[in-house]
């Protein structure tokens, strides 16, 4: 078998070396300062100060997978949780909307050709009787950079109905990861 030639070298392995993963694990504090805080609850009674989290995203050519870890929170409840398109910032309204791969022109969305699992990152999940949950999601695209900055978290799991659909209930929380 021929040796590759010394100069093909950087191309292959440029094309072999995927991005590094992004990591980020949190703990949820009261919004007195956001911009310099990685997570804050709004909602102390639905995520008490002192929850964790943990969000770990890999791009691919096959498209993102984000993993969200909390533990925490009130037990055997749901939630909702999405990527948004700004950091978390003192009042809830601040993170923006969902980050849309192909973005509604219609804002706030709710039109489910726009506002669906396969065009924003949905991770909703229930916790168990500790208070812990996880979720594990897949989209087929990567975020464009910058535009997506933070996951928020939502009173319960998101609505599919027309006129409802990517709803999820009020902004309980809000954790700034660099999509």
């Amino acid at each position: 078998m021929a040796a590759l030639p010394i100069a093909l070298l950087p191309l292959v392995l440029a094309a072999t070396t995927a991005p590094a993963p992004i990591v980020v694990r949190a703990q949820f504090e009261a919004p007195t300062d956001p911009a310099r805080q990685q997570a804050v609850s709004y909602v102390p009674e639905l995520v008490p100060i002192g929850t964790t989290a943990r969000v770990r995203v890999v791009e691919a050519p096959s498209g993102t997978h984000v993993s969200l870890r909390i533990s925490g929170l009130l037990p055997d409840r749901d939630y909702g949780a999405h990527v948004h398109t700004s950091p978390c910032g003192a009042d809830p309204a601040d993170a923006g909307p969902h980050y849309q791969h192909v973005p509604d022109p219609v804002q706030p969305s709710t039109d489910p050709a726009y506002a669906n699992s396969a065009n924003e990152v949905w991770l909703d999940f229930t916790t168990n009787h500790h208070g812990h949950g996880q979720v594990d999601t897949h989209v087929h695209w990567t975020p464009r950079e910058g535009e997506a900055r933070s996951i928020v978290l939502h009173d319960h799991h998101t609505s599919l109905t027309p006129g409802e659909a990517g709803t999820a209930g009020d902004r309980l929380a809000c954790v700034n990861v660099p999509f």
